[in-house]
């Protein structure tokens, strides 16, 4: 079962390898020289505290790499192509070309054709996964940094251990539907969907919601603390300036100004006992959420093998 698994499954793993290999080609150099312009450019110093020097140099570094923005989504995007083109023809090419009639009645039992497919393609994508996290999140440090930090959008997905969950999801989500829809394209049309379905409800609903938010109030003539917060990598849920009564006066802002000005600093609606107030999630909180996201998205890859080989000991 090996050799078979090996034999049908290499292109697929020679087209996986030859793709990091180009990956890690446009990579390394980019990533090296955004390293090199982060640290040199005092960015790297901005990270406890961000005044106007701070401002200047996270604008600079952010027009530099602006054409680099739209790559945090493509990477988005790997972990799908295993379920697309590893899990979705995983049982259906087999049932679609009427293959599987031959395979299961040469000894080997449905249970072991499948545990010996999965284990092999899903330890093969958990070291895909793992390397390509890792490169990812090296090369992607300095653009997150000069952005939304690493709670960003885009910035998270991509970084840490989160892409080997949705890795494992992908996959077994292709297994899964390559058994309800036992044609390859409307196997992968289905992965397609799904995965982008669920990848967005626990992104917009899911997520903000893994741990409390902390909220953060200050007066509008007092030290802002940390106001590095897009620097320091804050999640910043929702902010605005409250009157004394606790009424939102200013949404979506913030008001700081000097000590020795006037009750209030000239904005109407604001006077004595005003102040800043936030709600977010703290940035040192990325690995608590990011073991909560990966261990949900396990769990429904889990699920989903469950469902898979219940399915495929029904195939007729």
């Amino acid at each position: 079962m090996i050799w078979l698994t090996w034999r049908q499954h290499r292109k697929q793993a020679l087209y996986a390898v030859v793709a990091l290999a180009v990956l890690a080609a446009a990579m390394v150099p980019t990533g090296l020289h955004m390293h090199s312009v982060f640290e040199s450019s005092g960015l790297a110093a901005c990270q406890d505290g961000r005044g106007t020097a701070c401002d200047r140099v996270v604008n600079q570094f952010g027009n530099r790499f602006a054409s680099l923005a739209f790559v945090p989504i493509l990477f988005m995007l790997l972990p799908l192509l295993i379920g697309l083109f590893f899990g979705a023809p995983l049982v259906a090419r087999e049932v679609e070309q009427g293959t599987h009639r031959l395979v299961w009645t040469q000894g080997v039992s449905r249970l072991h054709w499948a545990s010996v497919k999965l284990v092999l393609l899903g330890t093969a994508a958990v070291v895909l996964s793992t390397v390509y996290a890792l490169g990812v999140s090296w090369w992607i440090t300095p653009l997150a940094a000069a952005g939304s930090g690493r709670f960003g959008n885009g910035y998270f997905d991509v970084q840490g251990i989160a892409p080997i969950g949705y890795t494992l999801f992908a996959l077994a989500l292709g297994t899964f539907a390559g058994t309800v829809w036992t044609r390859v394209l409307p196997a992968m049309a289905a992965t397609l969907g799904a995965f982008a379905v669920v990848r967005t409800l626990v992104e917009v609903f899911a997520r903000p919601h893994f741990m409390p938010a902390k909220t953060l109030t200050y007066g509008i003539q007092d030290a802002p603390p940390r106001m590095a917060a897009r620097v320091a990598g804050n999640w910043v849920y929702s902010q605005g300036v409250r009157d004394a009564a606790g009424r939102m006066v200013i949404p979506d802002g913030q008001v700081t100004c000097p000590a020795t000005t006037k009750s209030g600093c000239g904005v109407p609606g604001l006077g004595p006992g005003s102040y800043n107030w936030e709600v977010y999630q703290p940035a040192s909180r990325f690995w608590e959420f990011q073991l909560i996201e990966t261990g949900l998205f396990v769990a429904l890859a889990a699920v989903l093998l469950h469902l898979a080989v219940r399915r495929i000991r029904q195939i007729a």
